[in-house]
């Protein structure tokens, strides 16, 4: 229910709500002669930064170059580009922002990289949201693969209806994705082959500390089937690329139980607002926006493409380049 009044309420708040609030702060805590119009002026400013975020900043769009360089990654691997992006919500991207998704997808593509990622969150609230993109989304190949997570929006875990249905819907959600002919990696990996090297491309369902969201990632799982080696014994270790929709992952269950070199995640949106260099999400995540090193592991969080309120302040949508290299 709250993802399907999300929007109305960022309205209210935005255009009402705040803007009176705060002009009855600055009337009572200003001067007497001057209170009127800083409260007036504050209000408009309010206003001002909110609609230039639903109608300027939500279609800004930034590509990012990363590098990430480790010992474990095959020579024949030194230089593979992975396209990662994240949070699309491409429910919002209809009507008039439809041409923000096409824009999207054209970016990616012209990016030709060796692979494409997605870290999640696909829909608002609804399956039914993703038909009408599913000409679009199926645009996006590359060589080496399309690999996808679910987000906890992709979960049904907004609609407002019993237990049963919103399995169906998750079902439902399930099936769409496949049918734009990327891999959904549900707890489960596949191992890219160039020549005689090898690297592993892993996704767990989503997992976060916040318990009233979907809790379903295994990392045992998503692992399983490789040798014992392979999940950080003695000898050879592979180099793992893990995605994982909810970044709050990494330091409870992925770096304590595998050895995944670079993890990929999302969900933050990095706040949709950055500040002077202030998030709000640095108030929810240690790990919000870009790398994160621990040793020589790392954690990239995207700060998204879009998002269920068509809202961004000083944090446009990004497409992520990552370009790995062998050490």
């Amino acid at each position: 229910m709250i993802a399907r009044y999300a929007v109305p309420f960022f309205l209210l708040m935005a255009f009402v709500v705040v803007p009176i609030v705060v002009f009855f702060l600055c009337r009572w805590l200003c001067p007497k002669r001057w209170g009127k119009k800083i409260g007036i002026t504050a209000a408009l400013l309010i206003m001002l930064f909110a609609a230039y975020g639903l109608f300027v900043g939500y279609q800004q769009l930034e590509i990012h170059q990363v590098e990430y360089s480790s010992k474990d990654l095959p020579k024949a691997f030194d230089g593979y580009r992975i396209v990662q992006f994240s949070d699309a919500h491409v429910g919002t991207m209809t009507g008039s922002r439809e041409w923000l998704l096409e824009r999207a997808i054209d970016s990616i593509l012209a990016l030709k990289p060796d692979m494409i990622v997605f870290t999640g969150d696909l829909q608002n609230v609804y399956p039914e949201e993703l038909v009408d993109h599913l000409p679009q989304l199926s645009r996006l190949k590359a060589p080496d693969g399309v690999y996808a997570v679910l987000g906890n929006h992709d979960y049904a875990v907004y609609q407002p209806c019993d237990s049963l249905e919103k399995e169906a819907n998750c079902a439902k959600t399930q099936s769409l994705v496949r049918q734009t002919g990327w891999t959904l990696l549900m707890n489960e990996h596949r191992i890219i082959h160039h020549d005689s090297d090898s690297i592993v491309i892993a996704g767990m369902e989503n997992w976060g500390t916040v318990k009233r969201m979907p809790r379903r990632g295994d990392v045992a799982k998503t692992l399983s089937g490789l040798t014992p080696s392979l999940q950080g014994g003695q000898g050879w270790a592979p180099f793992i690329i893990m995605l994982q929709h909810d970044p709050t992952a990494w330091r409870e269950l992925i770096l304590p139980q595998c050895h995944a070199q670079l993890t990929l995640s999302g969900h933050t949106h990095g706040g949709q607002t950055d500040v002077f260099g202030f998030s709000p999400a640095s108030l929810s995540y240690n790990e919000w926006g870009g790398m994160t090193y621990e040793g020589l592991r790392a954690l990239f969080v995207s700060t998204g493409l879009g998002a269920l309120i068509p809202f961004r302040l000083g944090l446009p949508g990004e497409i992520v380049v990552i370009t790995l290299h062998s050490k």
